[in-house]
């Protein structure tokens, strides 16, 4: 590897190119730093970087959550348990004094853990109409790499492209994305689908969910029908209701005499009181008139 040194002042640093350490997640990794042999005026820190520093090795200890999980062999790190949350850039720093003056070293290590596929999460529709467009869905968030997607029916992997998807006379798949498209779905679509998520580390499966393809929408129908029927006796009981309570004109009594009786209640007969005071008005109105002339 390559140092670059710089010299001002008494003090000299050298930096030297980065390493990178991959491992799996719950693994143990060791994290080097290649600079010359320890003496008893060396002086180590360990650093992690990002958006703030923090110190991993300071004044001859580990810190956080290191001290529980990590030892120290040498000038190195040997983390025993690695997760997720240790990937990043690390940087050892050792100083000790020189004819020069003090001598400054540097390393920069980047970590990185694979993680195995989660369980992904998995959208199947229970019921769907022949003819219509449906699309599947699977997505998965931890895994590193990013995992790759293939969709199974009644255990049976279907086809699709590494890249941008393959093209099947009733489907398109996109092993990226996670998602299952039928362009035209046909009741032969109709079973048990499920989606696997793998990466290199592992892989993992969402379970089974049924989707059934109807001719036609029996359920939307049956519902349709619950529905009005309802609102047709709703309306029907509220019309009596109000009939008998005696909520409507008398014309609209005269209108609604024959539902009347099928509410319950009895139409008005000619020598009811209501008929008679009809007949009682017309034969005034005939003697007023008959009067004035």
């Amino acid at each position: 590897m390559t140092l670059t040194d710089h010299k001002a002042n008494g003090f000299s640093a050298s930096k030297d190119h980065y390493q990178q350490v991959t491992v799996i997640e719950y693994q143990e990794a060791i994290l080097a730093c290649k600079t010359p042999k320890k003496t008893a005026s060396s002086r180590l820190e360990w650093k992690k970087l990002g958006r703030g520093v923090s110190l991993v090795y300071y004044q001859q200890a580990l810190q956080g959550d290191f001290k529980d999980r990590a030892e120290m062999i040498d000038f190195n790190i040997r983390i025993k348990n690695v997760t997720r949350k240790d990937a990043g850039k690390y940087r050892c720093e050792v100083s000790a004094p020189s004819e020069q003056g003090q001598n400054l070293q540097e390393d920069t290590v980047t970590l990185e853990v694979l993680v195995a596929p989660a369980v992904p999460s998995c959208e199947v529709p229970t019921s769907v109409m022949s003819g219509s467009v449906v699309e599947l869905r699977c997505q998965e968030k931890d895994g590193n790499p990013a995992p790759e997607y293939t969709w199974f029916k009644d255990g049976t992997a279907l086809l699709g492209s590494q890249k941008l998807g393959k093209r099947n006379s009733s489907y398109t798949m996109n092993t990226k994305s996670g998602t299952l498209q039928f362009n035209m779905i046909s009741k032969m679509d109709s079973g048990e689908y499920y989606c696997e998520a793998r990466n290199s580390v592992g892989s993992r499966r969402c379970p089974g969910k049924r989707m059934q393809v109807d001719l036609v929408n029996i359920s939307g129908i049956i519902a349709a029908v619950v529905v009005v029927t309802f609102v047709i006796s709703v309306c029907g009981l509220s019309i009596c209701y109000a009939q008998r309570k005696g909520y409507f004109s008398k014309e609209a009594s005269f209108h609604f005499s024959e539902g009347d009786k099928n509410c319950g209640g009895k139409a008005n007969r000619k020598g009811s009181p209501a008929s008679k005071a009809t007949t009682m008005s017309e034969n005034d109105f005939k003697h007023t008139k008959s009067f004035i002339i």
